[in-house]
């Protein structure tokens, strides 16, 4: 018997809203065959749909200061126990667009799998060995609890030597590979076309074979709902309208 499949999101605070958490869980749906849950990490579980298991953020000594600069409560997911999730887990931000089938990131074999944020996904000189980027990351749960059992050890000294929660996971993670190219793209580094004739000749076409869009920062996808859509953008408004009406 396969291992059980368990998709977290998690949600604090007012940046995205109870629709993104909705949007994501029937993407996934749509994307994803067979049995597995959908659990959504939260401090307000108002509006969920009610398939979505909704549980507290674990505490692992994050302060406002934390909530409030980056995403260091992410490292909670790495809890050995996490509830009682079992089987593999797969992470994925709110800030998505679901492309293709899900069901390869379950099946891959190894302890840690994230977005190798290699050419394409960085700005400047890339480095020689790809760094690791969280919005989207597979792991077995209960494995890697070295990553959260460090942070909560000394929280301020952690985030102090870190700049984001994804460089402490690549610091502290005894290994991690990168998921096959191009599973997980970036919209700001893979599509948006970055010329004054982008309006004119629309954005870069979606790499084949792309699964998740991950809109790291800045815009967003509920951005495109309103304003003026370069060519070729059609596609992120009319996913929103799929999964939110």
């Amino acid at each position: 018997m396969s291992e059980p499949r368990v998709i977290l999101s998690m949600k604090w605070g007012t940046p995205y809203s109870s629709a993104y958490v909705n949007v994501l869980h029937r993407a996934c749906r749509a994307h994803l065959a067979g049995a597995f849950r959908f659990v959504c990490l939260t401090d307000d579980a108002t509006g969920f749909d009610k398939e979505i298991e909704a549980l507290p953020i674990p505490d692992i000594g994050c302060t406002p200061e934390h909530f409030r600069r980056g995403a260091w409560p992410k490292l909670s997911v790495f809890n050995n126990p996490l509830y009682d999730l079992k089987g593999r887990g797969l992470f994925i931000d709110l800030d998505v667009v679901i492309l293709g089938d899900l069901a390869p990131f379950f099946t891959l074999e190894g302890p840690l799998f994230g977005v190798g944020a290699g050419p394409g996904w960085r700005h400047g000189k890339v480095p020689e060995n790809p760094t690791l980027n969280t919005s989207v990351f597979g792991f077995t749960l209960g494995t890697q609890s070295d990553i959260s059992d460090t942070f909560r050890a000394d929280p301020n000294q952690a985030s102090a030597r870190f700049g984001n929660e994804q460089e402490f996971v690549e610091g502290t993670a005894k290994t991690w590979a990168p998921w096959p190219d191009p599973w997980v793209i970036s919209y700001k580094r893979h599509i948006r076309r970055k010329s004054v004739l982008a309006p004119l000749i629309g954005p870069h076409p979606v790499p084949q074979g792309a699964r998740i869009v991950a809109f790291h920062g800045k815009p967003n996808p509920h951005d495109f709902l309103t304003g003026h859509h370069h060519r070729g953008l059609r596609w992120i408004p009319d996913y929103w309208h799929r999964y939110a009406d």
